[in-house]
């Protein structure tokens, strides 16, 4: 676990985003988790990078689907928005839920040739 984040009150979040986006590019953490008011920044920002495929963190289901179907590098959560006990509850839900692969990596194969 390599904490690359915002030691104040306020940040430029794109500059954070963009470190932990270097650290799953370059094979150096297998996920990433990001954090800011709503989660929406975050994924707006680390989604412009080939290769990462971030998803804001809002319900279960969600996160579940974007491990297994989309998999998902990055985990975006709005501290805002969801409460510690969800936000945990959520991160540990990414972290545990595997890439089914199949159809599935074929997808996203045809996306990332997108970029």
């Amino acid at each position: 676990c390599v904490d690359l984040g915002c030691d104040g009150n306020a940040c430029h979040y794109p500059a954070f985003s963009a470190a932990v986006c270097k650290e799953v590019m370059n094979k150096n953490a297998d996920f990433g988790l990001l954090f800011c008011g709503t989660g929406v920044g975050m994924m707006m920002s680390a989604n412009k990078r080939s290769g990462i495929r971030a998803m804001l963190a809002c319900d279960s289901f969600s996160v579940k689907m974007s491990r297994a179907h989309n998999n998902a590098n990055i985990l975006c959560l709005g501290g805002r928005v969801l409460s510690v006990e969800k936000a945990w509850e959520l991160t540990r839900l990414f972290l545990c839920t595997s890439f089914e692969g199949g159809r599935h990596k074929e997808r996203i194969e045809m996306y990332d040739k997108i970029l």
